[in-house]
């Protein structure tokens, strides 16, 4: 499963002087290469982004940055401390890389590039994230649903306050503990439901019930009095079980948002903790389904920016060539045999894809015309590509986009491998039927709702035993880790502070699988 990673330098077709020769980079330079770079990115590819602000840190800098999830101002919390210590005793030991820069989805979009960096890398990094990762942010929709780019940073701040200050009142124990419960359940503190929900459910339910009468009175008819009384044998009134769900929202996927409004122990400052955390797994769910797509975008952008400063004469052969040294191990894919292999590299993946809708709409074969009659040979290469990065996520633009060429050119095929048969199965080769299979089960790779367990919320006893029932919906047959499941539960039971009964139930026929139950500790 590998493609071909070898570029060879562009033809030159403009004298410009170069922007800079050697590794040493200044301030100045930066800021001149920033511009040269936005009229080719601006104007000749027609990106849309937010304001740059671009800040140089150290190693040291970039290490703090990523362990505590990629995020300036962030709170602090051991797990981050202890991440930080893992990844800088593996970079002093040479055994592992750091990331050349680190991007934040905000307006204005910051950027941070380490102060070791060739000026090559400088330049590689500005194209990649200020102006790549900058216009996906921009525009596409995942990220103009879920975040609130302009108030992110400033979120942050106030979070990064408010839990130095619970430490302080409340002991800096209670407040990680409160804290480790929540990172437990981070995957499932997102709403992917987009529609409004009420704040307070009970109001909510009391107002309806206000409306309904209100129209039974303005449409009453004494009349009505008259007539032979309708009797409601076997006709069953709604359960108070029923009731209290219907009152309480229920089922709810969210659980730390049901947690931080209904948690009968709860005080208020470790509930509006369960809210920071919510919001930044809330913040961090359309990064989660654009991974390929979004390394895919800024990588192309910043082959197309480099090679074209190249074609102007406004980088040297010496700064090109490291380029494509680095940019070539970026998008290497290894084979599932080699010890380097964990998966599709989602920048291979996603720079093949970006890079082979360009050939369709300009240089088509008759298979491209069959498979995509919509942009092949439409001559507009990277409008169909703007398209493509505000209207899909992974999934979806595999669906739409994945090539039959791009799936015999990364090795693609599908096996089957049932536990219950000796051998596994082949399913899919390449052919018409082959590669649509392919693509589809390429594509549900990359579904995080597939991905993630679906939990829900399905009961909550709040006026009489307290316990609170979790079901998950088994998908494949496929249960949760008895381990796993049993010590996230134990976090989920800390923060109700009641028992909690997870049930997994089969999501098509509706059978009990497995059940478990936790106690929160003393």
């Amino acid at each position: 499963m590998t493609v071909d990673t070898m570029h060879k330098l562009p033809e030159r077709k403009g004298n410009m002087a170069p922007l800079f020769d050697g590794p040493e980079w200044s301030f100045e330079l930066i800021h001149k290469v920033y511009d040269a770079m936005g009229e080719i990115a601006l104007g000749e590819l027609g990106l849309s982004i937010y304001p740059n602000q671009i800040e140089v840190i150290t190693a040291e800098q970039m290490l703090d940055a990523y362990s505590s999830i990629g995020m300036p101002l962030m709170y602090r919390h051991w797990s981050f401390g202890k991440r930080f210590a893992h990844d800088e005793a593996f970079y002093k030991r040479g055994m592992r890389s750091l990331a050349y820069e680190l991007v934040i989805n905000s307006d204005p979009c910051i950027n941070y590039i380490m102060e070791e960096n060739s000026m090559t890398m400088q330049s590689l990094v500005l194209a990649h994230a200020a102006y790549g990762h900058n216009h996906f942010f921009k525009n596409n929709y995942q990220f103009q649903m879920w975040t609130q780019p302009d108030h992110i940073i400033d979120y942050l701040a106030f979070a990064k306050k408010y839990v130095a200050d619970c430490e302080e009142r409340f002991g800096q124990d209670a407040v990680e503990s409160t804290l480790d419960a929540a990172h437990a359940l981070m995957n499932q503190g997102v709403s992917r439901d987009l529609r409004p929900r009420p704040r307070n459910i009970a109001k909510h339910e009391r107002e309806r019930a206000a409306r309904r009468r209100a129209h039974e009175e303005a449409t009453y008819d004494d009349i009505y009095r008259t007539l032979p009384e309708i009797t409601r044998e076997g006709m069953a009134e709604p359960s108070e079980v029923q009731s209290e769900q219907r009152r309480l929202g229920l089922p709810e996927e969210n659980l730390l948002y049901f947690l931080e409004k209904n948690a009968p122990k709860l005080e208020d400052w470790q509930r509006e903790l369960l809210r920071i955390v919510r919001l930044l797994s809330q913040y961090f769910y359309p990064q989660r389904q654009t991974k390929m797509m979004n390394e895919g975008c800024a990588t192309f952008v910043h082959y197309e920016i480099m090679n074209r400063l190249y074609e102007r004469g406004q980088l040297t052969d010496g700064t090109m060539l490291e380029f494509l040294h680095s940019h070539s191990s970026v998008i290497f894919q290894p084979t599932f045999s080699d010890r380097r292999y964990s998966g599709m590299n989602p920048y291979a993946l996603g720079f093949a894809m970006m890079r082979d809708i360009k050939r369709m709409c300009l240089e088509p074969t008759d298979e491209d015309r069959a498979w995509f009659p919509q942009i092949a040979g439409c001559g507009d290469a990277l409008g169909t590509l703007r398209e493509a990065w505000a209207l899909y996520r992974d999934e979806s633009f595999i669906l739409q986009y994945l090539s039959p060429k791009l799936i015999r050119d990364f090795r693609l095929f599908a096996v089957t491998d049932d536990a219950k048969e000796s051998a596994m199965h082949v399913a899919a080769i390449h052919d018409e039927q082959g590669y649509r299979d392919v693509r589809r089960r390429l594509a549900r790779h990359y579904d995080v709702a597939a991905q993630d367990p679906d939990l829900r919320v399905t009961d909550a006893d709040l006026s009489g035993s307290r316990r609170l029932v979790i079901t998950h919906y088994v998908r494949n047959g496929i249960l949760l880790d008895k381990v796993e499941a049993e010590r996230t539960l134990q976090y989920l039971a800390k923060l109700w502070g009641y028992r909690v009964r997870l049930v997994e139930m089969d999501s098509e026929g509706g059978r009990v699988l497995k059940e478990h139950e936790a106690l929160p500790m003393p």
